[in-house]
């Protein structure tokens, strides 16, 4: 499904781009440690906007959400279901594994954890407690086991989209997207809507992605502040450890198996099982880079309080997501703009009926509305944009931690960590 498009375009050689987008994190993180020695963030500030509060919470929203959540899913799963067998005549590929997959990081990003609000699973789900008469608070799930169910569901949507050769077919996309709603919709009936914020895979990773939004709330009421607050009120958890670094190592996957040295070297081989085994080498890499470079951060004295359940670890995950973010923008932003356009191209005729209901008739994918140039410049800037926010969510927390003596020597592991994620995800989206 991602093969779309080339990777070695950059407008610079290879070796240049990855020394200078290297460089640029690490003099961030020098200059950081230089002039920024208290915690910034750390206090949900923000200015208050009763006006939109009251809009966003009103019942007409609430409601007009809700019901476009129903709707999408019911032509979704009856375009999956009932539409043509042929992944190229069906849209319902295109718009599970680009309008949702992909298209869930800038409305993540512009407008915060709207998922939340038109997840249509989360509204079924309250439909049937209200017909069982089952209360909310009857249930709840064990909070030892928070975001792991998201996990588990989320590394087989990414196995799914990345391992398996079939992953395009309507057939495969509505039995996933069926198994996938009945789970969450029972599970939502057993344990109540809090099952949805630690559970469903597409509502945590929308809920993670909007921590880089400029949208707040205190005290009920919504708030716009500096993203980089948000992002440090981020739950302190094993299981968004866990999630981040399956997307980092999912992401690099992505780009590794796009390399002419991987297809050759796996061409004899069962595409299943190679690339299965790849997907867990790549997520086992990142994630043993990541907790080992926070572990060591140990090595410092740490102030009491300041470290969770989840360990340090824990403590820096949160600046895993700008890098995440990145990644993604980077590996998906051109497979987003040109099979984006084929998803409302095949919108006309969702059921395979012939229909031509937004009158586009023969139209076709243009691929000529971005250059390749303009392309290798997001994916560059992208990486290096997240990097650099990583850095300096990484650093402000680390000011909380360490005292001032030690707090440039406690971050050399994690500054590592970053250069190491930075040169390799240039890499990755240049290789060929």
């Amino acid at each position: 499904m991602h093969g779309i498009g080339g990777r070695g375009d950059l407008p610079v050689p290879l070796w240049l781009g990855i020394y200078a987008a290297a460089a640029a994190v690490a003099v961030s993180f020098f200059a950081l440690a230089a002039f920024w020695s208290r915690p910034r963030f750390e206090q949900p500030a923000g200015r208050a906007l009763a006006g939109l509060t009251a809009i966003v919470d009103s019942r007409i929203t609430r409601w007009a959400l809700k019901g476009l959540g129903l709707a999408a899913l019911a032509v979704l799963l009856g375009a999956s279901w009932f539409g043509s067998t042929s992944a190229a005549l069906n849209p319902a590929p295109t718009w599970l594994y680009v309008w949702i997959w992909v298209g869930i990081i800038p409305l993540s990003l512009l407008f915060g954890p709207i998922w939340r609000l038109a997840n249509p699973l989360r509204t079924l789900a309250a439909f049937g407690r209200a017909l069982l008469r089952r209360p909310e608070g009857f249930a709840a799930f064990p909070k030892r086991y928070a975001y792991w169910p998201a996990v588990a569901v989320l590394a087989v949507f990414l196995w799914l989209e990345l391992c398996f050769p079939d992953a395009a077919r309507p057939l495969v996309v509505a039995i996933f997207l069926t198994a996938y709603g009945v789970l969450n919709v029972v599970a939502g009936i057993a344990f109540g809507s809090g099952w949805f914020a630690v559970g469903d895979s597409f509502e945590v990773y929308g809920e993670t992605l909007a921590r880089l939004s400029p949208w707040g709330r205190v005290d009920g009421r919504l708030v716009v502040r500096n993203p980089l607050r948000n992002l440090a009120s981020m739950p302190q958890a094993t299981g968004l450890v866990a999630l981040l670094c399956l997307l980092l190592g999912s992401t690099a996957f992505d780009g590794l198996s796009r390399w002419s040295i991987w297809t050759r070297a796996t061409a004899n081989l069962n595409h299943v099982t190679a690339y299965t085994l790849g997907l867990i080498v790549s997520v086992a890499v990142v994630s043993v880079l990541f907790v080992t470079a926070a572990r060591s951060t140990g090595t410092a004295r740490i102030r009491p309080g300041m470290v969770g359940a989840a360990g340090l670890p824990g403590v820096f995950a949160h600046s895993l997501v700008p890098i995440a973010i990145g990644y993604a923008v980077a590996h998906y932003f051109s497979f987003a703009v040109f099979q984006g356009q084929e998803g409302v191209l095949l919108a006309g005729d969702p059921f395979g009926r012939g229909w031509d209901l937004f009158g586009l008739g023969d139209r076709r994918i243009d691929y000529t509305v971005i250059g390749t140039s303009f392309i290798a410049a997001v994916q560059i800037g992208a990486i290096v944009l997240g990097h650099v926010l990583g850095v300096v969510a990484a650093h402000d927390r680390a000011t909380a931690l360490f005292a001032r003596r030690q707090l440039r020597r406690a971050q050399y592991p994690l500054l590592a960590a970053m250069v190491a994620f930075t040169a390799g995800g240039i890499a990755l989206v240049a290789g060929s």
